[in-house]
């Protein structure tokens, strides 16, 4: 049997929000970790999985990066020259929630780039709202292997009606190993807002682990953006002001700045 570079990660995504009212999120999740190079291979040798084409599982590049399923290794080396990091260019492994029976949404995709020498050198963080805009955080990774960084960026994007643009993000950066942990903590001048993570552990990315997946999450893509708008209702229902929605910015990608490594 074939072993992919590629892989799953079965964990939970955790939402806490701290003001202006409390609310508790938890749902359960399994997304991929693609090496983008691996796509054709697991297209052939995967029964459950397609590459841009319909299955039980699939993953679309129409999904990801520009929209129009342009090359998305094309696209990611485009941000990281953008951003004065060209010399990133070895494997790019995605992070995201596949297609399930032709459906998905993914809050926020993980592009986590390699240099040739195999240490992590980057991460780009695209997060989507649910309006259809799209936006990039680019995060460069100084440091050696196992290394924890912190980034730091004032919020250039709307995600949701309940949140002020007037905060800054604090992403918490490393390479996905046996277990992964991103997460993410929003402020704003009077202290935290939300903070949001998911934890998860490696499975093998195999037809016999997709089945098994689907049925003890099913249909997992629908629950996600149906969770999200049960979410909102919810915090509507609390009476949590509202916030209007901005024009996107003008730039499609913001450079985040290393505060600290652990």
């Amino acid at each position: 049997m074939i072993s992919f570079n590629s892989s799953i990660y079965q964990g939970e995504v955790v939402h806490r929000r701290h003001k202006p009212k409390s609310h508790l999120l938890k749902y359960r999740v399994f997304p991929l970790l693609i090496d983008l190079e691996e796509l054709p291979l697991l297209d052939q040798q995967l029964n459950w999985f397609s590459h841009n084409h319909f299955n039980l599982f699939s993953f679309h590049d129409r999904d990801f990066g520009t929209g129009d399923g342009s090359d998305l290794i094309a696209y990611v080396r485009g941000h990281l020259k953008t951003s004065g990091m060209e010399s990133v260019h070895g494997p790019i492994k995605v992070l995201a929630y596949p297609r399930v029976f032709g459906y998905v949404f993914n809050p926020l995709t993980a592009y986590y780039c390699y240099r040739t020498k195999g240490d992590l050198g980057a991460v780009l963080y695209e997060v989507n709202n649910t309006f259809g805009q799209r936006h990039t955080y680019v995060i460069k990774v100084p440091g050696t292997d196992d290394e924890v960084t912190f980034h730091e960026t004032p919020k250039q994007f709307y995600v949701s009606p309940f949140i002020s643009m007037e905060a800054s993000y604090r992403f918490r950066v490393e390479e996905p190993g046996d277990k992964i942990c991103l997460m993410i903590n929003l402020s704003d001048a009077e202290g935290r807002i939300l903070d949001a993570h998911f934890t998860g552990v490696r499975k093998k990315l195999c037809d016999a682990e997709l089945l098994k997946l689907f049925i003890t999450h099913p249909l997992m893509t629908f629950k996600v953006i149906g969770g999200i708008h049960c979410e909102a209702l919810l915090l509507w229902l609390k009476r949590t002001p509202l916030v209007p929605r901005p024009d996107p910015p003008l730039k499609p990608l913001t450079i985040t700045k290393n505060t600290e490594t652990a």
